[in-house]
């Protein structure tokens, strides 16, 4: 398996950390999204992915892409450890869960959202500081209301193993940081990133653990 990465993209930290839990061993393709403009937006990067996104991952001639995809894609041919629950209740739970991050958090905070703020809508940087950690609280408050009110919370977001909720919530809790946002107010979130990180998995997903890190 090959999977092009960017130290930096949640979205790609998400499918490192999945892989990991699976043991499933890749090459990491880094593409760099902004040196010279962004290596993403190259020709050949767009042939292999027309969103000009990463991750992309490469397995048995099949160039799948979006880290959430990728993700079931590795729990249907790779089931264990698996990353998701047993009954169709709590599987939609976790999806939930992942998806709040995935969909409603991480792409008003993305790259491409952030430079078109600062590029076109002539954003300065505190404006942008503002919009970042408006919608941060936003949706990290949320899931600490969530997981701090749910029985099925544990040691992580669903139960006492971690999965696919716990590989989207770590990597947007590293981007708040980033960005300088405060986490204090959410310790439940807070205690299931400590559980995370205490485990080889996670630590090897890490920014700074990429061949490509800065």
């Amino acid at each position: 398996m090959i999977l092009y990465t960017f130290f930096r993209s949640s979205a790609a930290y998400r499918v490192r950390i999945a892989l990991n839990l699976k043991g499933l061993a890749y090459e990491a393709v880094p593409v760099h999204l902004s040196r010279g403009g962004g290596e993403q937006l190259a020709p050949a990067y767009r042939k292999l992915n027309p969103q000009s996104l990463v991750p992309v991952l490469q397995d048995g001639g099949h160039a799948l892409t979006q880290s959430l995809a990728i993700i079931e894609y590795l729990e249907e041919t790779h089931p264990q450890p698996r990353l998701m629950p047993k009954t169709p209740v709590e599987r939609a739970r976790v999806r939930a869960l992942a998806l709040a991050v995935a969909c409603e958090v991480h792409p008003l905070n993305n790259t491409r959202v952030l430079n078109y703020l600062s590029g076109p809508m002539g954003l300065g940087d505190d404006a942008k500081r503002t919009w970042y950690h408006h919608w941060i609280a936003l949706g990290l408050g949320a899931l600490e209301a969530r997981l701090a009110g749910d029985r099925e919370t544990g040691s992580y977001c669903h139960g006492d193993a971690p999965g696919l909720a716990d590989c989207c919530l770590v990597p947007q809790l590293a981007n708040a940081r980033r960005f300088k946002c405060d986490v204090s107010p959410y310790p439940t979130l807070l205690m299931i990133e400590k559980n995370c990180q205490a485990l080889d998995a996670f630590q090897r997903a890490a920014p700074d653990q990429q061949p490509d890190a800065e």
